[in-house]
């Protein structure tokens, strides 16, 4: 058994304001969420949705997990940076080199992102999402191939990423050194069982490849906190 991956969330001030930004830039419909918050459906084969939960908590530190968006052209490029801007995104800097060819940006609330430049080959078949780029250790990439049953389409150098066999974005991790954590990490993902009802025994397994039941506070009913082997937070969920 293997979870399936319902929803890439992000902690928001302004759930509706984050949602319409995000709506904007992938082109993907806003729509009602089984359990709360605001929810987007992706118009690709992303595979999950992304669901903006509200808190009162203001942003602290770099995000750990960040989505590099992709271009077919220069000038593909420039208009994406152009429509993020245009809808609340502000040019960031987080030590990026002046020969790297990628633009990086925050959206409203500061979650950063990276639009790509054309030509990258690690990308190449890869559609807007091409990436959410994760910091984090081998071992945590290994985990969660195995939580989610993706194989590993990159391990080297101590770098990871896997990828759904059914397309989508890669999730990719760089390996050591990891940034510091800030405190309850922004953006995680909530999870589903492939078996309806049978969310402990979900639980249970992830348990075994090394992750851990953690209280964050909320106490929300239906939802299962826990953490992987680096200390990222992630939600089990019942069925909706």
């Amino acid at each position: 058994m293997t979870s399936h991956l319902h929803a890439l969330c992000f902690d928001a001030n302004d759930p509706l304001r984050l949602s319409r930004f995000w709506a904007g830039v992938l082109g993907w419909e806003m729509a009602d969420d089984p359990y709360d918050g605001i929810a987007l459906l992706p118009s690709d084969d992303t595979g999950f949705r992304i669901r903006f939960l509200p808190t009162r908590e203001q942003k602290a530190g770099q995000n750990l997990m960040h989505f590099d968006l992709t271009s077919t052209s220069f000038e593909d490029q420039q208009e994406t940076v152009a429509r993020s801007l245009g809808l609340g995104a502000r040019h960031i800097d987080i030590g990026q080199r002046p020969e790297e060819g990628h633009v990086v940006l925050a959206d409203p609330e500061g979650n950063e992102f990276c639009v790509i430049e054309p030509g990258n080959s690690f990308l190449a078949d890869c559609g807007f999402i091409g990436a959410l780029a994760c910091d984090g250790s081998q071992d945590v990439g290994y985990f969660w191939s195995r939580a989610l049953g993706w194989p590993l389409v990159w391990d080297q150098d101590q770098e990871t990423a896997i990828r759904s066999p059914h397309g989508g974005p890669k999730f990719t991790w760089g390996g050591p050194p990891l940034m510091p954590k800030a405190g309850r990490s922004r953006l995680h993902f909530d999870l589903a069982p492939s078996v309806h009802g049978d969310q402990q025994a979900e639980v249970d397994r992830l348990v075994s490849l090394g992750a851990a039941r953690i209280d964050i506070g909320r106490g929300e009913i239906g939802r299962v906190a826990m953490a992987d082997p680096d200390g990222q937070e992630f939600c089990v969920l019942t069925a909706p």
